[in-house]
């Protein structure tokens, strides 16, 4: 399963051409099964490496250091063998059963029996082509106007066969002829004397919509389970929501009333965004989805497991002149239409209702009220509490920063007695009641009568504004005036280049209005450009490390698609290496406290996996990716005038659009793929590939030595030789080097390929498409012909290669290789050169060695410290199959307290002798190499 790492960007393929591979085929089909002896590590010996500094272990600082480290590659690998995963189901199995009912009918069928044309799959368009000029021209096509135009276009609309003749004619198959999702209302919401326009669905309909969708039905969850990694139940996992404690919980209070209820937890997100550059157009989206679907479809915007709700109105209420009016009337106004919209789930919370799911099967459901997802001042608004306070315990706002200060969640039964007064006492009684139960007065919040609600529990994590868009930010400030900005910054542009690392060549401190993204990006290599910089009065920089690495930790490990009871506490860990070494800012004189909401929030973190399942369940990234498909592009798209009711006239049509084409995809059977229900886990599933053809049929042996830099290319393929064909002796190292010294190359060149591929595997048969989630390149430099002086740097990536020994996490069986060049040999000249019994795999590669990882990570930033590995002053180099590279490698420079302004990035893994192995690039490099 990938989740972050299959949005990598790869901003380093100065060759675009590259992009553009043909049929790739696995280059591990033959060679996946070939025998250990195929591996040919370097020799070591025991004399150090002349010219450089002995490998200091820096991680002996205490006794438990070893313990520790391989006690957290232990819980994490007890994850990743999630083979052996024990499921708990419901005690009572009538939750979540189907009821009786006299006939099924799957939605795609019930679908089919709504449109006339049982014979023509693409009714009610004529032909094949009809449909597919109707659905370019609303997914993909031009606007309405110029449409028309082309339609206009004398014998365009005939000779294509079309059904309609304008943009007009096509809108109005499409609103009579088509079923689609709910209709949007328009109402109007009065507060304060003065009327609101509110845009929504009725959210029943909505729910019974996303419970009904038959690209789903394979899919649904329908009953709590508990998950434990060993059948002794000893140690719980926690992925999906039904993971969680609190369907289980919430559906043990529901048999009460109604056994064999099925619970649909339904989660709400609201987010105000900005739709044009200028004018500070506004619109305030409502966005609902259920935790019946998996997260992992629940997270994709191509999956439409998300449905827009609502248009919430957008005043700034300028007409009144008092502030503290005005934000109360805001308020006041917000809860009125967030009631107006889900005030139907009272009673179907209640007493629930049947619902459909998209195979035909009926259930009866209770859609419960479940998360509520959004950034700080959304969830301000949503629970009523004051700026500066959580809002979701009773912490006071002078102790956010304190990481031991016990803390309750509100009290939510003397919130609603305190909302009560408002209907039995007078206004001044409600306001003080209001005051003493620590929220603001609000009249009839919208979650005040719906059932099985806690607000302040349902608040959730909000990995991007929290921490994204907060601490990182804060942290990233701090640094600069730590360190320094133009220190900062020289670091970053002398950066190696890899496939998860952006290269920020002029520097991250002058950025302003970074994304969520670029956060993400710079947090990559954040740590590694600091280690050994110089801070302010000569203080050691130790606390300063472990305070970021800190901070790190905490938020890979928050991002975790599935957490067991023992990853959560390493999450507690992480925190609190950051809170131990939070001093060094205030030494510095950049802090006076850490009074910070969204530091505080962290605290809550691991509680709330535990209550609703990771965080990836209700992360706010997923939401503001929906502002563009539902809101931006649908404001576009009108005249600006009236915009709301156009956008929402404009949604409804394109989703029937795209029902449509979902349906006729089963009725045609273009799009089948088989199912296999799998909880999400740590394990990193790729297949690596190449190109079908060679980048380079033939380079010459002497251009791989100097374009390439295999300097000893000849003499590395024949220890490879003659390894091969004495396969079952034990060679001294004597030995083999006569009997490489006998091997005659047969061949003046070899087949290039410049750039090892590796793919995402749809391992839980959601259909996903296969994404490049890492390459290695390694390619000479070259001059673009169309230019003139623009010359393209050579780049010889950093790689992590198996032994055959590796496990899924730690460095045990590991070692770190520059891949200098990716090659294949002619058959008939292998056929000459090795055994028939031992024939060489397709592809080889020509590696330089690092030094073997060190027995512990330095104990201050917790990464590897490595260097190259010489033999009598030159580098050490291997052939090995290309089947043994297990991933890229980011080494981050030993910069030094300054970093020397003659290095570049294209020349850095040549210029420094020393590096850190960067653990942060991805989850993958975080879990197996810390």
């Amino acid at each position: 399963m990938q989740d972050l790492e299959d949005r990598i960007l790869d901003p380093f393929d100065e060759d675009q051409t590259w992009h553009c591979d043909e049929h790739a085929e696995s280059s591990s089909d033959k060679e996946d099964d070939r025998e250990e002896h195929e591996w040919e590590p370097p020799v070591q010996e025991d004399e150090g490496v002349p010219g450089e500094e002995p490998q200091a272990d820096d991680s002996t600082d205490n006794d438990n250091g070893s313990a520790d480290h391989q006690t957290r590659h232990q819980i994490e690998r007890r994850i990743i063998d999630q083979d052996r995963v024990h499921v708990v189901s419901y005690p009572d199995r009538r939750a979540g059963q189907p009821i009786s009912q006299a006939e099924i009918q799957n939605a795609n069928a019930m679908y089919a029996s709504s449109i006339d044309g049982a014979e023509n799959p693409y009714a009610p368009f004529h032909s094949q082509m009809d449909w597919e000029i109707t659905r370019w021209a609303k997914l993909r096509g031009p606007s309405s106007t110029a449409f028309s135009d082309l339609l206009s276009i004398d014998g365009v609309s005939e000779r294509l066969c079309l059904s309609y003749k304008n943009a007009r004619e096509l809108n109005r198959i499409i609103d009579t002829q088509l079923p689609g999702r709910p209709k949007f209302r328009h109402e109007q919401v009065v507060i304060a004397g003065e009327a609101f326009d509110i845009f929504y669905r009725d959210v029943i309909k909505c729910i019974k919509d996303l419970f009904g969708n038959p690209d789903f039905a394979d899919f649904l969850v329908f009953a709590p389970e508990r998950h434990y990694t060993d059948a002794d139940e000893t140690v719980r996992l926690f992925s999906d929501m039904h993971t969680g404690k609190w369907w289980w919980n919430t559906q043990k209070t529901l048999d009460k009333q109604q056994p064999g209820a099925t619970i649909i937890p339904v989660i709400i997100s609201t987010n105000k965004t900005q739709v044009t550059m200028f004018r500070n157009k506004t619109a305030y989206p409502v966005y609902l989805t259920i935790g019946n679907i998996p997260k992992e479809i629940r997270r994709k915007p191509s999956q439409r497991a998300q449905i827009l709700l609502g248009y919430l109105p957008t005043t700034r209420l300028e007409h009144i002149t008092n502030k503290a009016s005005r934000r109360r009337s805001a308020a006041n106004l917000y809860h009125a239409c967030m009631a107006r919209i889900l005030s139907p789930l009272e009673k179907a919370g209640l007493n629930g209702l049947a619902m459909r799911s998209g195979d035909g099967i009926s259930r009866y459901c209770h859609p419960l009220f479940a998360c509520f997802v959004g950034d700080y001042p959304e969830q301000l608004l949503a629970t009523g509490v004051k700026t500066t306070e959580c809002p979701k315990c009773d912490i006071p706002p002078d102790e956010l920063e304190s990481s031991t200060v016990p803390f309750e969640i509100r009290d939510l039964d003397a919130v609603l007695d305190a909302l009560a007064t408002i209907d039995v006492g007078d206004l001044t009684d409600f306001v003080q009641a209001c005051h003493n139960a620590g929220i603001k007065p609000i009249v009839h919040p919208f979650w005040e009568r719906l059932p099985h609600v806690n607000i302040f529990q349902a608040i959730t994590p909000d990995i991007l504004h929290q921490l994204y868009q907060g601490l990182v930010k804060h942290l990233l400030g701090w640094l600069a005036q730590a360190c320094g900005t133009a220190e900062i910054d020289a670091r970053c542009r002398r950066l190696p280049p890899n496939h998860h690392i952006r290269l920020f060549m002029k520097g991250i401190t002058s950025l302003s209005r970074l994304s969520g993204m670029e956060h993400a990006q710079i947090c990559r290599f954040l740590l590694g450009i600091i280690i050994d910089i110089r801070l302010p009065g000569n203080l050691d920089s130790a606390r300063l490390l472990r305070a970021v690495r800190g901070l790190l930790d905490f938020l890979y490990l928050a991002q975790y698609p599935c957490h067991s009871s023992e990853t959560l506490s390493l999450l507690d860990e992480a925190l609190s290496l950051f809170h131990d070494n939070k001093q060094i800012f205030v030494d510095l004189g950049i802090r006076n406290n850490f009074n910070l909401p969204k530091l505080h929030a962290t605290r809550h973190y691991a509680s709330m996996i535990r209550l609703y399942g990771t965080t990836n369940n209700y992360n706010t990234e997923y939401t503001e990716r929906l502002h563009i498909d539902l809101t931006k592009d649908a404001y576009h798209a009108t005249n600006h005038k009236d915009e709301f009711a156009q956008m929402t006239q404009w949604l409804e049509r394109k989703e029937k659009i795209v029902r449509h084409d979902k349906f006729i995809q089963w009725r045609l059977n273009t799009n089948p793929f088989t199912h296999h229900p799998q909880p999400p886990d740590l394990s990193f599933r790729r297949t690596q590939t190449l190109t079908k053809h060679p980048n380079v049929k033939a380079v010459p042996i002497q251009r791989l030595i100097l374009d390439y830099g295999a300097i000893y290319f000849c003499e590395a393929l024949a220890r490879y030789i003659a390894q091969q064909n004495h396969i079952n002796e034990t060679l001294s190292r004597r030995r083999l080097e006569d009997l490489a010294a006998n091997i005659v190359l047969p061949f003046r060149s070899v087949a290039v390929h410049h750039k090892i591929k590796w793919v995402s595997i749809d391992a839980r048969g959601h259909g996903d498409p296969c994404v490049t989630v890492d390459s290695v390149h390694a390619k000479p430099g070259r001059t673009r012909t169309h230019q003139r002086n623009d010359t393209v740097p050579a780049r010889f990536d950093t790689a992590l290669i198996n032994d055959g020994t590796g496990d899924s996490v730690g460095i045990k069986g590991y070692r770190v290789g520059q891949i200098r060049t990716i090659f294949s040999i002619r058959e008939q000249d292998a056929q000459l050169m090795f055994p028939p019994t031992h024939q060489p795999p397709k592809h080889l590669a020509y590696v330089e060695w690092f030094t073997p990882f060190s027995s512990m990570p330095d104990s201050r930033h917790g990464m590897y410290k490595i260097s190259r590995f010489l033999r009598s002053g030159k580098r050490v180099a291997s052939i090995i199959p290309v089947s043994n590279i297990a991933r890229s490698i980011h080494l981050l420079p030993k910069f030094g307290p300054v970093a020397p302004r003659h290095w570049t990035s294209n020349t850095i893994l040549e210029e420094c002798n020393t590096f850190f192995v960067n653990c942060y690039i991805d989850r993958y490099s975080f879990v197996a190499l810390r």
